[in-house]
């Protein structure tokens, strides 16, 4: 007599079958956009370490062929970083990246060239992407927007590419700790986040363009200068002390902008629960 086995109603103690293909599916779906995201940040670091050591005199002046190999190796980098990162990237987020990228370039272009401050003021669309949409899509924007700031208006802002990229990504950092929760948590975030952002792009500046880029920067490079400090130190100190207070102002404004959204908005775009109090966030799990 053949006998039935019993039935417990728990079910199997341990996975068969469709279980292991999986899980090395899931494993597959994952590396290949990290394998991207590396790629893309390492040929973005190559770019930068290549202005660097290479110090192309002509960088910038025109959309020659030294600007061309900047503008490729940084755009290389860009296409693979959002490759890798599209997937993560929220579709909602892909219709406001155009109007992130024309307002850096208007305020950054009237900040840089008109007015004597010595700010940027050229982050604020990156930020807000990362603020609402998280690291990956905050760093693409970066890249994306001084490529084609680049390309349309000033060649030199390419090759700040990277430092942008970093802003981008670490807004979404910021983001995801809670910084956005506080306005002094955001300011402080902003101030921390300007220091490896001034010490990026200091070294192009000196060596490249000679110090600071805009007339405000320029000023501050000069009179550090006959003040009695080098290229290098002085730049160095002006990026520093501009990119701190930027970034700081920066991450305050993208605080109020969220802040000020409407609930209805803020509910398309996932990641900025991470920015709501924690009262309010309470509210909603409650509800």
């Amino acid at each position: 007599m053949t006998m039935t086995p019993k039935q417990s109603g728990q079910g199997p103690t341990h996975n068969v079958g469709p279980a292991q293909p999986q899980s090395d599916k899931s494993f597959k779906s994952h590396t290949l956009p990290l394998t991207l995201t590396f790629l893309g940040t390492i040929v973005i670091l190559g770019t930068y370490l290549a202005v660097i050591l290479t110090q192309p005199a002509n960088l910038g002046t025109d959309l020659g062929h030294t600007t061309l190999w900047v503008m490729l190796g940084y755009l290389a980098g860009g296409v693979l970083l959002a490759a890798g990162t599209l997937p993560l990237i929220p579709r909602s987020i892909l219709a406001l990246i155009p109007v992130a990228i024309a307002a850096n370039i208007v305020i950054g272009q009237v900040v840089g060239t008109i007015t004597p401050i010595p700010l940027y003021l050229d982050s604020i669309g990156t930020v807000m992407i990362g603020v609402l949409a998280g690291p990956a899509a905050g760093a693409f924007t970066g890249i994306i927007s001084n490529l084609i700031w680049g390309v349309t208006l000033s060649p030199s802002v390419i090759a700040f590419s990277s430092g942008a990229a970093f802003i981008g990504a670490a807004a979404g950092w910021a983001a995801r700790l809670g910084a956005f929760r506080t306005p002094w948590f955001a300011v402080i975030a902003g101030a921390l986040a300007g220091i490896p952002a001034g010490a990026l792009g200091a070294p192009v500046a000196a060596y490249v363009f000679g110090g600071g880029l805009g007339s405000g920067t320029g000023g501050v490079v000069a009179v550090l200068q006959a003040a009695g400090l080098e290229m290098l130190n002085a730049t160095l100190a002006q990026s520093l002390f501009s990119d701190i207070i930027d970034k700081a102002l920066i991450f305050a404004l993208a605080y109020v902008i969220v802040r000020t959204l409407p609930r209805r908005i803020r509910d398309r775009y996932p990641f900025t629960d991470h920015s709501r109090a924690r009262s309010s966030r309470a509210a909603v799990r409650v509800g």
